[in-house]
């Protein structure tokens, strides 16, 4: 008898966002808005970068291979948009449970830098409560898992709770948050325990699941290194997710800023898709 699972069909999600801005003056902005180059092969309409007015546009990689662009905003209101159709194959974030954890001093060259505190992840402050906590527990996947349980179960989403500047220590401290908020607490509990852990923005739908109220955002999660690869983890919604589309990955939400402008300016308006689409 055969009991293996049926391989579901592919999908296609269709992601995208506009967003307008109001500059006083003419200001330079650099963008970490397409979908991460991972994703090429994927990429059924690719995702250019339409500006309104059109305005010139370079490319480049940045320190972690994301590819960012240049550009001068001009006096005025000024939109930035992209829309494209991704194909995924429909399977939900992967798990593995014997995963193990690698010790320090074997992990890759490349991995030691998700070892450190960074910006929104201070592994200082939270070193003393990460070991008190899981120090006598599991290693490996599951010890990813109990910290993630944790950070699910500590901290209280709210849109309305969004703040920038928050860094992990203060989600831990407040218990409010947003996702990424989840994510960097998540993070700087792993690097506390030796394990590399690295942010991750991109699209998240509702997909296959019940529709989830609240405006439609960019999603923060963020990726373990156990094994000998990374993997996805999300404690904002602490369950395997269908159709996540990454756009960039970095220490934290410092490195993978959506926009980052070198100027005055007012966001007017901000609208995010990523719905599946019939092919």
């Amino acid at each position: 008898m055969n009991h293996l699972h049926p391989t579901p069909p592919p999908l296609h999600i269709r992601v995208g966002f506009e967003m307008q801005y109001d500059c006083p003056q003419p200001t330079p902005m650099i963008l970490a808005l397409n979908v991460h180059y991972s994703r090429a092969a994927d990429m059924q309409y690719p995702d250019h970068l339409v500006t309104i007015p059109p305005v010139p546009v370079s490319a480049y990689r940045d320190l972690f291979g994301n590819w960012c662009s240049r550009l001068v905003a001009p006096q005025g209101v000024f939109t930035l948009r992209t829309d494209a159709v991704v194909r995924d194959n429909g399977l939900v974030d992967t798990q593995n449970w014997g995963a193990i954890q690698v010790p320090v001093e074997l992990l890759p060259e490349e991995c030691l830098v998700y070892l450190l505190g960074s910006r929104y992840c201070e592994t200082d402050q939270l070193s003393e409560l990460a070991w008190a906590h899981f120090g006598h527990g599991p290693t490996g996947w599951a010890r990813v898992q109990a910290i993630c349980d944790f950070v699910h179960n500590h901290i209280e989403f709210g849109y309305h709770h969004a703040r920038r500047t928050r860094t992990a220590w203060e989600a831990y401290r407040e218990k409010i948050g947003v996702c990424r908020d989840y994510a960097h607490l998540a993070i700087a509990l792993c690097r506390c325990m030796n394990i590399p852990a690295r942010y991750c923005t991109g699209y998240l739908g509702d997909i296959r699941i019940p529709l989830v109220p609240g405006p439609m955002d960019f999603a923060g999660w963020f990726e373990a290194y156990l094994g000998d690869r990374w993997y996805t983890f999300d404690a904002r919604n602490n369950t395997p997710r269908i159709g996540r589309v990454l756009m960039a990955r970095g220490r934290d939400a410092c490195d993978v800023a959506l926009v980052s402008s070198f100027g005055p300016n007012t966001l007017q308006r901000f609208t995010v898709w990523a719905e599946e689409v019939a092919q």
